[in-house]
């Protein structure tokens, strides 16, 4: 990825720090968007040591700019959208969260 730009998001943990992730694609799964994010920010870590994360992306409306918010989605939608990530992408969807 020389000559990409990161597409980086910083969120919140469950604890309250804050962590850097990268932004690896977005999918569509029935008819909602969604984002699959990695902590890979580099894109060298090892495939075993990749933690990667499926979150819904909402549109926010902002004056002139297109904003979106990732937000967690429900255990028994994670099952099926990991797996819709995995058939997509490979491994892509290995972690849910």
């Amino acid at each position: 990825m020389p000559d990409e730009e990161l597409d980086l998001v910083e969120m919140e943990d469950d604890e309250g720090g804050s962590v850097t992730l990268r932004v690896e694609r977005y999918f569509f799964y029935n008819g909602d968007e969604y984002v699959l994010l990695s902590d890979d920010i580099e894109g060298n870590k090892p495939e075993g040591d990749i933690t990667r994360y499926v979150m819904k992306v909402v549109p926010l409306p902002e004056e002139g700019e297109d904003m979106e918010e990732f937000v967690p989605v429900e255990d028994e939608l994670m099952e099926r959208l990991v797996k819709a990530a995995r058939v997509t992408f490979g491994n892509g969807g290995e972690e849910e969260e």
